[in-house]
């Protein structure tokens, strides 16, 4: 079955690179047929920015390659939940940035929200990772890629000398989904 996720927020956050992550991982990884694209405003930083990834098995052909209906939505950003919040499915997941949101839809899918760039800030004296702490808790509430498969993925594309910072912040992300949902 296919897994449609939509990662959305602002420009600068980081959005791109976290949906190129997910893919890399599930694809090249994992074996698993994957679709992703990509939309960003005008401006880089500050403008609306999202991206899609499907997921489905090896064998799968993903004939569409858009969200139809999100399974899982990442909005960091009050406008992501806005504009996104009601295209995820029924049994959904809506994970939410709080540090960015104040107004948490009220939908059916399950809502999970955590400050996600406070958090950063307070582990990693940074906002830069937020990305990556969201990927983290995204995996780790949902476990729509493996940790090794992302861990590999960000080896392969993160920045020059970043890989270590950036899966710090993952595994930050992934412990922290894990003991929010009590082990």
């Amino acid at each position: 079955m296919i897994k449609e996720i939509r990662l959305s927020g602002s420009g600068g956050q980081g959005i791109l690179f976290a949906g190129d992550i997910l893919a890399e991982a599930a694809a090249i990884y994992e074996g698993k047929s994957v679709a992703q694209n990509t939309a960003y405003g005008g401006q880089v930083r500050g403008g609306a920015s999202k991206c899609e990834v499907l997921i489905g098995d090896p064998e799968e052909e993903i004939e569409y390659p858009e969200v139809i209906k999100a399974d899982i939505l990442l909005a960091m950003n009050q406008e992501a939940v806005d504009r996104f919040a009601k295209d995820v499915k029924d049994e959904g997941i809506v994970i939410v940035d709080l540090s960015h949101v104040s107004d948490l839809p009220e939908i059916r899918p399950r809502v999970v929200p955590v400050p996600i760039t406070d958090i950063t800030r307070e582990a990693f004296k940074s906002t830069l990772a937020a990305n990556m702490v969201a990927l983290g808790l995204l995996v780790g509430v949902t476990g729509v890629a493996s940790v090794e498969a992302i861990e590999r993925a960000i080896d392969e594309k993160a920045p020059r000398g970043t890989a270590e910072m950036n899966r710090k912040a993952f595994l930050f992300g992934f412990e922290t989904a894990k003991k929010s949902a009590g082990g």
